[in-house]
């Protein structure tokens, strides 16, 4: 990202992410327990799963963040953000948008993938731009 992309920009996409990673983190601790209880036993299943699917996307997101600040502040240099092991990973895990997610799931869930899957979206573009430029 560099002297090229504005802080605010930055900063805003960093301040999605983590507001998201909160809301997450609460609904997990709290909620899940709640609404699990009321799920049947392969939606239940289904809702664990979706959880670490949630929790893969944002903990990758924040890390590729934090690569892109280190860049910024000189820590590291576009080559290096460009490489492994720094670039986004967990595209099997994360970037797939199953439309029968929401099935049986309670809509805070829903709600979480949904958001969680348009961030890793749009993070996983401005990796492939990030690597497009260090050639």
């Amino acid at each position: 990202m560099g002297s090229e992309t504005p802080t605010a920009f930055f900063n805003k996409t960093y301040e999605e992410a983590l507001a998201l990673m909160v809301e997450a983190k609460e609904y997990l601790e709290g909620r899940e327990n709640d609404d699990g209880g009321l799920l049947l036993d392969l939606d239940r299943l289904r809702l664990s799963r979706e959880a670490m699917r949630v929790t893969a996307r944002l903990t990758q997101i924040m890390a590729w963040l934090f690569v892109q600040k280190g860049v910024f502040v000189g820590e590291l240099t576009r080559a290096e953000a460009a490489r492994e092991p720094y670039t986004l990973s967990g595209q099997e895990m994360c970037a797939p948008d199953d439309p029968d997610h929401g099935r049986g799931l309670p809509a805070k869930m829903v709600d979480l993938l949904d958001r969680s899957h348009r961030l890793y979206v749009r993070v996983s573009r401005l990796d492939q731009l990030v690597r497009r430029q260090a050639r």
